[in-house]
């Protein structure tokens, strides 16, 4: 091994002398590299802020077990079912609160602006916990007013000044279907690809907003647990012990549900899955033009190492190193750029977008691969050549 490691030393990095020989052509390899890199950077980013903006409701929900209607497509998809089951959901061992929660989404008129935009809208038990947030939690009781809501600050669009005023305790009004609302108190989980904001209001309240809407008819059932009990086996004894006209979700499965739906039944998502493949394919294009330049411009020097003995794999080695240095040196310039790019889709888009180690090792792991892939396409007329042919 210590053999190994000093004659690494003693080799010449051919790979880095014939890059850094034409700095030109170097540039612009990096920054082709560098650009397919931060198409990856924002494409896997974008999908992150899709899947984490979307369950964001759900992870702030507290509840162990979660009941939908077999119809249900996502939290802005819910279909409706009896609030009976809820009932009977008290029955089976373990269950300690089946609460009903009711959502909608809908248009309402920003109350600075005056425009109109889409919420979702949250109808729970006042009297029940049914977020694992403080700000609603301790603003509860101010939902039991009529027509009265609390408001997420993290939403999407222009609500500074109403959020000011809000803050220092002053209600603000504004208008849903032509029914006056007043905003009372401020809470945060932040906007998603499906809804610019949230609304919290009490079970009453929600009913008075959709006149249309049953109270015997619910979103969503929250079930809590008493102490002690496997989430997962109640699970089971719920199915069996409620009719097929519901589903029955643990926390994780409920969370995985959503993202699923994003990831499979939407063209969003496979729209930032094939932007991260078509960042690749640029990636592997560019890398390639370079090195295959490369090795033709170098030919009768390859052809002079074959004829002295050199085998193939030492050819390659010199390639697959040039391929490692573009990839580590595109890799700086082409992770730098998306944190500014993040910054500014957060500003402007409010969705969670961050640079996160893991997506960087993804990304770097990726362009590695891109440059590997790319070198042994380019080696190919080198392995197949006679030493003969090439002068």
């Amino acid at each position: 091994m210590i053999g190994f490691i000093q004659q690494l030393r003693q080799r010449t990095p051919l790979g880095w002398l014939q890059l850094s020989h034409q700095k030109s052509r170097l540039l612009v390899a990096l920054s082709g590299i560098a650009f397919a890199d931060v198409l990856m950077f924002m494409q896997l980013g974008f999908q992150t802020a899709l899947f984490e903006s979307n369950t964001k409701l759900h992870h702030s929900m507290q509840a162990d077990i979660f009941l939908l209607s077999p119809q249900a497509r996502n939290v802005l998809n819910l279909s409706n079912f009896t609030r009976r089951r809820l009932y009977q959901a008290m029955d089976v061992q373990g269950v300690k609160s089946a609460e009903a929660m009711y959502i909608n989404i809908v248009d309402w008129k920003n109350p600075q602006t005056h425009e109109k935009t889409s919420v979702l809208v949250i109808g729970i038990n006042p009297e029940k916990q049914a977020f694992d947030l403080a700000d609603v939690n301790s603003q509860i009781d101010q939902v039991k007013l009529p027509d009265t809501v609390l408001f997420d600050r993290a939403s999407r669009g222009d609500y500074k000044e109403a959020i000011a005023q809000v803050a220092q305790g002053k209600p603000v009004t504004t208008e849903i279907d032509r029914r006056t609302i007043t905003i009372s108190g401020l809470f945060s989980i932040g906007a998603s690809f499906g809804a610019d904001g949230n609304l919290i209001t009490s079970d009453q309240n929600f009913l008075r907003l959709f006149p249309k809407r049953e109270a015997s008819s619910v979103s969503l059932g929250m079930v809590q647990l008493q102490p002690g009990y496997d989430p997962k086996q109640v699970k089971i004894a719920l199915e069996s012990h409620l009719d097929h006209d519901v589903k029955v979700f643990t926390k994780a499965e409920f969370i995985e549900f959503e993202i699923n739906y994003w990831k499979t039944n939407t063209a969003i998502g496979f729209i930032f899955s094939l932007g991260v493949a078509m960042g690749f394919m640029v990636g592997v294009i560019i890398v390639y033009q370079v090195l295959s330049t490369d090795v033709n411009s170098h030919i009768k020097e390859y052809a002079t190492f074959k004829a002295m003995g050199y085998n193939n794999l030492y050819l390659l080695g010199v390639v697959f190193e040039e391929a490692i240095i573009l990839a580590v040196l595109g890799f700086i310039p082409g992770a730098i750029a998306p944190l500014g790019l993040y910054y500014l889709t957060r500003n402007a888009t409010n969705l969670p977008v961050y640079m996160t180690l893991a997506r960087a090792l993804t990304v770097l792991t990726l362009t590695m691969i891109m440059c590997i892939i790319s070198g042994a396409i380019a080696t190919r007329k080198l392995q197949s050549a006679d030493p003969a042919d090439m002068f």
